[in-house]
C-alpha cells in the first residue's frame, strides 16, 4: 500500500472495531480515541483545521468527540508548521460552537449541520433532516430539565433570537406561527448554514415528512410552511433508504437493473431541482423513476459535483437521520475529489480509505453491525460503486467544453455492448472465475424539466422486478424480489450484433471459439447491459469474491494494457479509485465476508468455496 500514516493492520483493526458495535461519543474506548487521532493526522497532511470538542456527546451523542472544521488547504505538504500556526483561524470557532449548541434541536437526533469536506474554499456539509414538533419539544424540554433551566438551546439568550421571533412570518393555517420553538431553533440552524456559506440544501428523503405511529416525527426544508429556507437552493433528490439495499444483496450484489418501487404508500417526495442547476447537466431528470440503482446514484453525484464546482457557495447533503444515505454520498464526494487531486492530495489510497471509513461512516454513527445483520449492505455498495465513477464525466478537473478520450466515448458506438480482454498475467490460472467483469457506461438525454411530483408513477406497471440471469436465493430457493421494474429500456439479456475487434488480436473462427469456450486469457468477449459476460449475474460484486476486482482494475499489464491503449488511455483518476476499491474489497472480504456464508445459504457457500480456492479466503472464512 505504499508508505504513509496507515498500515494494512490499522485498516483491518478499524474495520474490525467498526463491525462489532456502533459508535457513541459517550462510550469511547482507547482504541476509538486512537482512530480519532489518526483522522486528525490525516486531515493535517493537507489542511489547516480547528477542532470543536464534543466531549461525551455534549453537542451530539453520535458525532465524533473531535469535530474538524477545515479552514484552508496547506501548501508545501503541511511541513511549515510554524508558518501555518501563525495564521489566525478564519472562523470564530466559539461562535460556531454556540450556534451548533443552539441549533441542534432543529434537526433529528440533534445531528446539526457540520462541514466535513472542503473544495476550493467551499464547505460540503452533512446533517440530519429537520425535527418535527414532538422531537423539538421533547428533546429541548429534557435538555432544559437536566441542565437546571440554563440550557442555551431552549432560551433566547441574545437580542438576535428575540428579534427573529418578533419578525418571523405568521401562518394563516396554524394561527400561532406554527409552534413557538420552531422559529427559534430553525432560525439558529439557518444562521449556522449562512455562517458556513452554504447555499444549496440537498434532501435525499423519499418522504416529505417521516411518519411513525401516525405522527410526523421529522420534516424537511422543502415543506417548511413558513418558507424559512427560501434563501437557499432547495434540491429534492429522493433516493432509496437503507432497507432497499437488502434487495441489492439478494440480487447478487448487482446494482445494475435493480429498481426502486416508487409506488409505495409512504413515498410522497418528488424530484425538484432549481432550473439553474437542472438545465446544465444534460440529464433527463423527468425519468428518474425509471433509473436503476447505478444510474440514479451516478446522476445525483453528478448534480452534487456540479453544485460545488460551479456554485459560489457550499452544499449540505442530508437524508433522515444522516447515517446511511448521507455517508454514502459524502464518501463518494470525498473520494472523487481526492481522485481528481483537488482534495486530500497528499493522502495515498490506504489513507483516504481509512479516513472515509472512520470519519464519514463510523464516527458519524453508521451502525454497520446492525446493517449487516439486516442484510442492508449500503456500506459495501458505496466502495464497490467506485468502479462506476472512474470516467472523466465525474471529474471536476475536466473542462466540459473539451471532449476527452474516455471509456464512454470509446463505447458510444457499441449500443450497450463492450469488449473485454482478459489478461493471463492479471488473472493467473483461475481466469474462468474472473471472466465476468462489467464495464458500464452512462447515457442521458437533455431535458429542461425542473419538478417531478411524488406519488405513484404512471409508467410503473404491476409485477415484480425481473432478475436477469441467476435469481436471488432464499434458503436455497428462488426468491421473488419485491421491487418493480419500469417497462421501458429493460436491460438486454444477450448480446446483439457483434462488433469489430482490433486487428492485432483477430483470430480464426476456430481458434476464437476454442478461446471463448475455455476462457483463455487474451480473448475478447461481448458483455451485455446486465454487466456480465453472456448476460448473467455473477459473483464479481460479492464481498466473498475479490479476485475479479484485481483483474478488472489492473493497469498496464502485458496485452491488456496494450490493447486498451488503442481504445482509451487509463487515467490517473481511474487508477486511484480502482486502488481504493480493490483495497476495500480485500479488507471487507477478510474481516466481514465470513458472515455471508452463515446467513445467505447455498449460493454464498458456493461463492465462498470458489473464493477460497483463489487464495483470498481459507475454507473456514478465516482471513488469509
Amino acid at each position: 500500500m505504499g508508505e504513509g500514516l496507515v498500515s494494512d493492520s490499522e485498516l483491518r483493526q478499524l474495520l474490525f472495531i467498526f463491525c462489532k458495535s456502533g459508535y457513541k461519543a459517550r462510550e469511547t474506548s482507547s482504541k476509538v480515541e486512537l482512530i480519532e487521532r489518526k483522522c486528525l493526522a490525516l486531515f493535517g497532511k493537507d489542511y489547516k483545521y480547528t477542532v470543536i470538542y464534543n466531549s461525551n456527546g455534549e453537542l451530539c451523542g453520535h458525532y465524533p468527540e473531535k469535530l474538524v472544521i477545515l479552514e484552508y488547504m496547506q501548501s508545501g505538504n503541511g511541513q511549515d508548521e510554524k508558518t501555518q500556526q501563525s495564521i489566525e483561524p478564519l472562523y470564530d470557532i466559539q461562535k460556531i460552537r454556540e450556534l451548533m449548541l443552539k441549533s441542534r434541536f432543529a434537526r433529528c437526533r440533534q445531528r446539526f449541520v457540520i462541514p466535513i469536506i472542503m473544495y476550493e474554499g467551499k464547505h460540503i456539509c452533512r446533517s440530519a433532516t429537520l425535527s418535527g414538533g414532538p422531537e423539538i419539544y421533547g428533546r429541548s424540554g429534557l435538555d432544559y430539565f437536566f441542565s437546571g433551566g440554563e440550557s442555551l438551546g431552549t432560551q433566547a439568550t441574545d437580542s438576535e433570537d428575540l428579534l427573529a421571533r418578533q419578525n418571523a412570518p405568521t401562518s394563516s393555517s396554524t394561527g400561532s406561527n406554527e409552534w413557538p420553538l420552531f422559529d427559534r431553533f430553525r432560525g439558529q440552524d439557518i444562521k449556522l448554514l449562512k455562517m458556513l456559506s452554504v447555499g444549496c440544501i440537498s434532501d435525499l428523503m423519499v418522504e416529505n415528512k417521516k411518519v411513525k405511529f401516525g405522527m410526523n416525527v421529522s420534516s424537511s426544508e422543502k415543506v417548511d410552511k413558513e418558507h424559512r429556507y427560501a434563501d437557499f437552493d432547495l434540491v429534492s433528490v429522493p433516493y432509496p433508504g437503507c432497507e432497499f439495499f437488502r434487495d441489492y444483496r439478494e440480487n447478487g450484489f448487482n446494482a445494475e437493473g435493480l429498481y426502486y418501487d416508487w409506488s409505495q404508500d409512504f413515498v410522497d417526495a418528488g424530484l425538484s431541482i432549481p432550473e439553474n442547476l437542472s438545465s446544465k447537466l444534460g440529464i433527463d431528470w423527468k425519468s428518474y423513476r425509471s433509473w436503476d440503482l447505478v444510474k440514479i446514484t451516478q446522476n445525483y453525484l453528478k448534480l452534487f459535483l456540479h453544485v460545488v464546482k460551479e456554485g459560489e457557495t457550499g452544499l449540505l447533503v442530508h437524508c433522515i437521520s444522516g447515517w446511511d444515505r448521507t455517508p454514502l454520498f459524502v464518501s463518494l464526494l470525498r473520494l472523487t475529489l481526492w481522485a481528481d487531486g483537488v482534495a486530500h492530495r497528499n493522502l495515498n489510497a490506504a489513507e483516504i480509505l481509512y479516513l472515509t471509513i472512520a470519519y464519514d461512516w463510523m464516527l458519524f454513527g453508521h451502525n454497520l453491525s446492525d446493517r449487516i445483520g439486516k442484510g442492508e449492505d449500503i456500506f459495501f455498495f458505496c466502495f464497490n460503486f467506485l468502479k462506476h465513477i472512474t470516467s472523466d464525466e465525474f471529474s471536476v478537473a475536466v473542462k466540459r467544453n473539451k471532449r476527452s478520450v474516455s471509456r464512454t466515448d470509446s463505447e458510444s458506438c457499441m449500443d450497450g455492448m463492450v469488449l473485454l480482454d482478459v489478461d493471463k498475467q492479471c488473472l493467473g490460472s483461475n481466469s474462468s472465475l474472473n471472466s465476468n467483469i462489467s464495464v458500464t457506461s452512462l447515457s442521458s438525454t437533455s431535458s429542461p424539466i425542473l419538478i417531478c411530483t411524488g406519488g405513484p408513477h404512471e409508467d410503473i406497471t404491476n409485477g415484480s422486478l425481473r432478475c436477469y440471469g441467476s435469481p436471488a436465493l432464499d434458503n436455497g430457493k428462488p426468491r421473488t424480489p419485491t421491487h418493480r421494474e419500469p417497462p421501458r429500456s429493460p436491460p438486454a439479456t444477450s448480446a446483439t450484433s457483434p462488433v469489430a475487434v482490433p486487428r492485432q488480436i483477430r483470430r480464426s473462427s476456430g481458434e476464437a471459439a476454442k478461446s471463448a469456450a475455455s476462457s483463455t486469457c487474451g480473448s475478447w468477449q461481448l458483455v451485455s447491459q446486465t454487466g456480465s459476460v453472456k448476460g448473467h449475474v455473477s459473483s464479481r460484486d460479492s464481498p466473498l469474491s475479490v479476485h475479479s476486482d484485481v483483474s478488472s482494475s489492473s493497469s498496464g499489464t502485458a496485452s491488456t494494457g496494450a490493447v486498451f491503449d488503442s481504445i482509451c488511455e487509463e487515467s490517473e483518476r481511474k487508477r486511484k479509485l480502482d486502488e481504493v476499491r480493490i483495497t476495500f474489497n480485500k479488507l471487507y472480504c477478510a474481516i466481514i465476508g465470513s458472515r455471508y456464508t452463515v446467513e445467505s445459504g447455498g449460493i454464498s457457500s458456493m461463492i465462498d468455496s470458489i473464493a477460497s480456492k483463489v487464495g483470498f479466503r481459507s475454507g473456514r472464512g478465516t482471513p488469509v
